[in-house]
């Protein structure tokens, strides 16, 4: 998908050269699609896509009644997705009796949770930031953060829920594909170490990939480990998968034969400490694996849509997450990659390569060791 956003971009225009008006239109473009994304942020966390999806066609009231929500605010709601194309009108009739549908592209990307084309959590990951925002004007002018748990379930949500068909479709094939990696992972009895777990999707996609190996996912945030423990007993993996609720830089008193940081490392607000304690707790000459944002390798005005995204999320969600604590290197989600190289040198790694998987969404991998 990553690939597919830089190959799409159309030219950017150098900002001295655009006009008023060419300014005006591209802001109005950006107003239309902040306006979409949060009616995806109610058609999602109120039910009303997946009801369509599951339960099929429905007018304002029945859509309603299926989701314990209200006619009238259906009925808008329903009407304006009609309007920007993304539900269809199956029987137009008077505005309660009017009939609307999902169709299957709409109804792949707002609930197909197995799909790589599911971006319903985007949704979510920006409605969080909606509240926050009167603490992170506060944090911009005096410092601070706003952390991952002062964003709450939407924010966390949206992060597990948006990897999740990744993990769960393209990770192990990713890394089969690397052989030295590979020979590693299936390993009997190999210990594998997935530190800022999250929602679990990438511990839970280890050990179905490789079920010879254990698992033990450690996240700081106390209500991503609980969830995880729950995707992981459903996923039947729960017997070599094991949450710990802790901070990264103080890690179990165990060898590890591999560690993976599925991206978390630009959160963190001392990455070479826990780069440090990861490296301690791996096994001679065992690798770490870093999955990142594939942002450009230096800073350049005029960037592409995933830079422009990138620096989104940076602005709103993961810079001010990283410096919610202190002290704090304040990295940003744009961590370019000789910014991990560096960090991964202070915290005593002494090889560091980009590995060769391609395709795999917005991410790029890394090998440290």
């Amino acid at each position: 998908m990553a690939q597919k956003l830089v190959e799409e971009d159309s030219e950017a225009m150098d900002a001295s050269q655009q006009t008023a008006d060419e300014v005006a239109e591209r802001l109005f473009g950006s107003l239309l699609g902040t306006v979409e994304i949060m009616s995806v942020y109610l058609g999602d966390r109120l039910g009303w896509y997946v009801s369509l999806a599951d339960q099929g066609p429905a007018t304002a009231v029945e859509l309603a009644a299926r989701t314990n929500t209200q006619p009238r605010y259906a009925r808008e709601w329903l009407e304006q997705q009609a309007v920007i194309g993304l539900l269809s009108v199956e029987h137009d009739a008077a505005a309660d009796e009017r009939v609307y549908a999902i169709p299957p592209s709409t109804a792949e990307v707002m609930t197909d949770v197995s799909s790589l084309a599911y971006l319903a959590p985007m949704g979510r990951m920006f409605g969080a930031v909606g509240p926050a925002l009167p603490r992170l004007l506060e944090a911009y002018r005096d410092g601070g953060g706003v952390s991952w748990d002062d964003l709450g379930p939407d924010a966390r949500e949206s992060q597990a829920d948006a990897n999740r068909p990744w993990f769960e479709s393209q990770l192990g094939p990713a890394l089969s594909g690397i052989s030295t990696l590979h020979d590693i992972l299936r390993r009997p009895g190999a210990r594998l170490l997935d530190i800022g777990s999250g929602g679990g999707w990438s511990s839970i996609a280890l050990a179905r990939a490789y079920p010879d190996a254990s698992v033990i996912g450690i996240d700081i945030d106390e209500q991503s480990v609980t969830m995880a423990t729950v995707n992981a007993r459903a996923a039947g993996v729960a017997d070599r998968v094991t949450f710990l609720h802790q901070d990264a830089s103080t890690l179990p008193a165990e060898r590890f034969d591999a560690a993976f940081a599925f991206e978390c490392v630009h959160d963190m607000p001392r990455p070479i400490d826990v780069l440090s304690a990861v490296r301690k707790a791996l096994a001679p000459g065992a690798p770490l694996v870093v999955m990142d944002e594939a942002v450009a390798d230096e800073f350049a005005p005029n960037g592409d849509d995933l830079e422009r995204l990138m620096y989104g999320f940076s602005l709103f969600v993961c810079l001010p997450d990283g410096l919610s604590s202190t002290p704090s290197v304040g990295t940003g989600t744009v961590m370019r990659p000789s910014t991990l190289r560096g960090y991964g040198e202070a915290a005593g790694f002494t090889d560091f390569e980009i590995l060769p998987i391609e395709d795999f969404g917005f991410w790029r991998f890394y090998q440290l060791s």
